[in-house]
């Protein structure tokens, strides 16, 4: 199943990823564009911070890979097991997996986002993100 298909399948679905772009585009010097076949989400539309995945190569999850600080990664992937993981090609570079697919609380998603832009963005953005959180 790819990201059109879900979407004509579930609307709760399509609600929640533009939920996940608005977010994800609230914050200072954000883009989007596809990237390797997924809406990836940019700051200073060079640093990728968020991708949005469908059944990658056939996994079939649903999920956001997010930037994620140091140590953050183990912490979620052990802890959370069900929900999150390494996702392949960035999970060496401390990524997680976030799983939609297994009802996860907005606040999870929004705290995530917020977390992997944060990671990301220059430091002249970095004073807008505590504002920006759990919107």
């Amino acid at each position: 199943m790819d990201m059109e298909a879900l979407f004509q399948q579930s609307s709760m679905h399509k609600e929640l990823f533009d939920r996940i772009r608005a977010q994800c585009l609230s914050f200072p010097g954000t883009s989007e564009r596809m990237s390797h076949g997924a809406p990836s989400f940019f700051v200073n539309k060079k640093l990728s911070f968020v991708q949005y995945r469908v059944n990658h190569h056939g996994d079939g999850r649903i999920a956001l890979w997010c930037s994620a600080p140091a140590g953050v990664q183990s912490m979620l992937t052990e802890s959370y097991p069900d929900n999150y993981f390494i996702p392949p090609y960035v999970g060496h570079l401390g990524w997680v997996g976030l799983r939609l697919d297994r009802n996860a609380a907005w606040s999870d998603i929004s705290g995530m986002i917020g977390e992997a832009y944060q990671n990301r963005a220059p430091k002249k953005y970095q004073d807008n993100v505590s504002r920006q959180k759990g919107q």
